[in-house]
């Protein structure tokens, strides 16, 4: 058996390297990977160049602790089932699907505590957006959207479409969307969302704010999502919301920069910029909320909502390289991409 393992081994390179199977440990267990799943967003700025070369690259990923330096194994959505358990491993761990964060690679040891058993049932491919809903259901909690509201979505890759499909069961007076990409708006209509613009198109602002009003007396969003990962597009988000309105930057922007107008409307408006960032809970969930709680929250969405047709193309990990160069360069051809193991 031969461990393929994804490589960034510098900006706009990716090598897949044949590794020994990892080495099992009394305490781990062996998990032989069938899916994992690419979060464009993060993976293109590794892709690109453009992660920040001070930032770790995610202390709270056991898998990925550690400085940021090329080459790097990443990846952060592996599912895939126990094929071999240590010897002070419970039996029973033997021959169940697991998701882990995980790096891309065909098998990976790993402590039971570690894994998330798939809920009986879901598919693989349902389970693989595990990550991305979790993501979706943070930001849904810390804007905290109210009934009646008008709220607007900026960007509809992987995690837009999903926060807009949790959007949707909300009872909103209006859900507008905006993405650059035609397959992506139409998925977004799909998704729930009540008017869908391309923000490329001329007067969007203005007709953006024409949907998200309609008949109502109340102008401009009282929630504004910015998913988009383009910094040039929080000028769009601060445009959209209304007096004293709420604007979640959901996007990670790495090393991108953008020049902001905060002296029009966002200085006289009384807005709010919220962060939000899925690694860890916003303090106001402490009460209530724990990871382990979300966690239980984002299986019940992926089992009610099923995002797995979102699923757009399939590559062998072996042909790991066209995925990238498919993301860099034809993006908008695709929504989600995963890599599949024989």
């Amino acid at each position: 058996m031969t461990n393929y393992r994804l490589w960034f081994a510098a900006p706009g390179e990716v090598e897949v390297r044949a590794e020994r199977l990892p080495g099992l440990a009394v305490d781990e267990v062996l998990v032989q990977t069938a899916v994992s799943a690419i979060s464009a967003g993060t993976e293109m700025l590794l892709y690109r160049g453009q992660w920040p070369p001070d930032l770790p690259v995610d202390e709270t990923i056991e898998a990925l602790a550690g400085a940021f330096a090329y080459p790097l194994s990443y990846g952060y959505a592996c599912v895939g089932q126990v094929v071999a358990v240590g010897r002070e491993v419970a039996a029973g761990w033997h021959g169940r699907w697991v998701f882990a964060f995980q790096p891309h690679q065909s098998y990976f040891a790993a402590r039971p505590e570690t894994l998330l058993p798939l809920p009986e049932g879901m598919s693989p491919e349902t389970a693989v957006f595990l990550p991305n809903m979790e993501t979706a259901v943070s930001f849904v909690m810390d804007g905290r959207p109210v009934i009646g509201e008008q709220v607007a979505v900026l960007g509809q890759g992987m995690v837009g479409l999903l926060t807009t499909m949790l959007l949707a069961d909300f009872p909103l007076a209006a859900l507008v969307t905006a993405d650059g990409y035609a397959l992506r708006r139409e998925w977004s209509r799909q998704m729930g969302a009540t008017a869908v613009f391309d923000p490329t198109t001329p007067d969007v602002l203005a007709e953006m704010r024409v949907a998200l009003q309609d008949d109502r007396p109340y102008p401009g969003a009282d929630l504004v999502y910015e998913l988009s990962g383009n910094p040039a597009a929080l000028d769009l988000a601060i445009g959209l919301a209304g007096f004293n309105g709420r604007v979640l930057i959901g996007s990670w922007y790495g090393q991108k920069r953008a020049n902001v107008d905060l002296g029009g409307a966002f200085h006289r408006g009384h807005m709010r910029l919220i962060s939000s960032q899925v690694s860890n809970l916003h303090p106001r969930w402490h009460g209530r909320f724990s990871k382990t709680r979300r966690l239980q929250t984002v299986w019940q969405m992926l089992a009610q909502h099923n995002p797995a047709p979102l699923i757009t193309h399939r590559f062998p990990i072996t042909e790991a390289n066209k995925a990238y160069q498919l993301l860099d360069q034809e993006g908008g051809t695709a929504v989600q991409v995963i890599f599949t193991y024989s």
